[in-house]
């Protein structure tokens, strides 16, 4: 099963990506790194996540952050890649988009 991320949940990878490259030599890549692995394990592990504002939240094990999804046909579908440190009444606005 292919998992599909849509572009705003890219683009949140993405400034998490500038945001650890600037932290670090390498942090940038080993962010990215782990979190297309976290969203590639929900070929296999989508919809056994608790469900926060309507989605699934898939948590990365190595960085702060929330993956979250719907199902469509059984097939993941990531809406956003969130930074839960953040105020959760921003994340749920981010979630309404």
């Amino acid at each position: 099963m292919k998992v599909r991320i849509l572009p705003p949940a890219m683009q949140d990878v993405l400034v998490a990506h500038e945001f650890y490259n600037r932290q670090g030599d390498g942090l940038g890549a080993y962010f990215l790194d782990c979190i297309f692995s976290e969203i590639d394990s929900l070929a296999l592990y989508a919809g056994i996540h608790s469900k926060i504002f309507g989605y699934h939240r898939h948590l990365a094990k190595r960085f702060p952050y929330g993956i979250y999804y719907l199902l469509e046909e059984k097939r993941p579908l990531v809406i956003r890649v969130l930074d839960c440190r953040r105020d959760p009444n921003w994340i749920k606005k981010q979630l309404e988009h």
